[in-house]
């Protein structure tokens, strides 16, 4: 922690790329003042910065929530499908074929 505030990471992953703004922010920030500081910093609008759900390390928190120094704050990507259900699919389509 600097006397200035916090230091922390806002990631996103597109299907093409991935991005990471390290970012400051004073020390009674929350999870949405970081992912504002980043978005100041980016150029790129096909983030969805405001609807996307967020998290801490792989863990779902509320954008009202504290930061705490070295987070990294993710922003998370609706999913085309889901991977159980491809998963599912697949089995189900080798054991119509013969296979196992």
């Amino acid at each position: 922690m600097t006397a200035a505030g916090k230091r922390c990471v806002v990631a996103y992953a597109g299907s093409a790329r991935q991005h990471l703004w390290a970012v400051q922010v004073p020390l009674e920030a929350s999870i949405a003042d970081a992912i504002e500081a980043a978005r100041r910093l980016a150029n790129e609008p096909e983030v969805p910065w405001d609807c996307a759900p967020v998290g801490v390390f792989g863990e779902l928190h509320e954008r009202t929530e504290r930061v705490s120094e070295g987070d990294r704050i993710e922003l998370y990507r609706a999913l085309r499908s889901d991977p159980r259900e491809r998963r599912r699919t697949s089995v189900q389509r080798l054991r119509k074929s013969g296979g196992r």
